[in-house]
């Protein structure tokens, strides 16, 4: 997956940038790496502004290369993923100034999409899910209802490349309001990070 990383310095800059207050009208990346439509990519928003990066997926509309003698810079439009509507509201709110109550989290979260399963604790079985964010510090499970919280599961993900699924320790932390359930790891061990920043070094090579 290809990361475009948006350094915003100043709130009229990502008024510039990212007009727009919904995902339907899409932003523009400055990039000198020439894109082609519809390929599949992660903007990277980071400001002194924002407690952590902010990580969003999109598709290319269009790449234009740097015009000097006119003053255009050479970017990318990107159409942002429907379901990063809540992550541009977020950052529209923090940059205009609305949101001042963000702490700063240990760990980035990636923007990703697999398959999964979790089992409960105590429970015998495991149920098929997804994964749609990840980090070295936790993760967020999509699930038919929000899991109750300090609900405590193993979720059991296979790496890009890897022949062996990977079993995390987690527990139920928050619940988005997308109605998924917003899980931290627990009970890593120095080799269980290791594997976890493994993980997600994979992720984003995919």
């Amino acid at each position: 997956m290809v990361i475009l990383r948006l350094r915003i310095k100043t709130v009229d800059e990502w008024k510039e940038l990212a007009p727009g207050t919904v995902v339907a009208e899409p932003i523009f990346v400055p990039t000198t790496d020439e894109l082609q439509a519809g390929q599949l990519v992660i903007v990277e928003v980071s400001s002194a502004l924002l407690p952590n990066k902010v990580l969003i997926r999109g598709a290319v509309q269009a790449w234009r290369p740097a015009l000097p003698r006119m003053r255009v810079r050479a970017g990318a439009t990107v159409q942002l993923d429907s379901e990063e509507q809540i992550k541009l509201t977020f950052l529209n709110d923090v940059f205009s100034g609305k949101r001042t109550d963000v702490s700063r989290r240990g760990h980035s979260r990636l923007p990703v999409q697999f398959a999964c399963r979790y089992r409960i604790t105590n429970q015998p079985s495991y149920i098929d899910s997804a994964i749609s964010e990840i980090g070295v510090g936790g993760a967020l499970l999509t699930t038919q209802a929000p899991l109750p919280l300090e609900t405590e599961l193993t979720v059991e993900v296979t790496p890009p490349g890897a022949a062996a699924p990977l079993a995390i320790a987690g527990r139920v932390s928050y619940h988005a309001p997308s109605g998924g359930s917003g899980l931290r790891f627990v009970s890593r061990d120095g080799d269980g990070d290791r594997r976890l920043r493994e993980l997600v070094r994979r992720l984003r090579a995919s």
